[in-house]
């Protein structure tokens, strides 16, 4: 049974900073890419950044160069440090196993909300 768990979330202003993580069980951590997405209200959910078993790591274009997503395969944890918050990255966070294609697996946590005050 897959299970994810989300923390870090908090409120800070814009220009700030904050890290997320997400424990995950019930899958070989290591073999998995890992992702974060991020759902604003009325609006869907997008994949912000993604993070192979080996460390490569790919980014939306909106949080490139402020985002930085990392793993540590020994405690089955991924990681997103976000920089230079903007009120528009004010959202709830989610992290995901992809599937082999790289669309997101069903199992979902209960996120951990960002919220950025301008």
């Amino acid at each position: 049974q897959v299970q994810l768990v989300e923390s870090g979330g908090g409120l800070v202003q814009a220009g700030g900073s904050l890290r997320l993580s997400c424990v995950a069980s019930g899958i070989t951590f290591r073999f998995n890419t890992m992702a974060w997405y991020r759902q604003a209200p009325g609006k869907l959910r997008e994949l912000v950044a993604s993070i192979t078993g080996s460390g490569n790591s790919r980014y939306a274009d909106s949080v490139k160069d402020r985002f930085t997503i990392s793993r540590d395969n020994a405690k089955n944890t991924v990681f997103l440090q976000m920089n230079s918050l903007k009120p528009e990255d004010t959202a709830v966070y989610y992290c995901n196993p992809l599937r082999i294609t790289g669309s997101p697996s069903d199992t979902w946590g209960q996120g951990t909300q960002v919220t950025v005050s301008s």
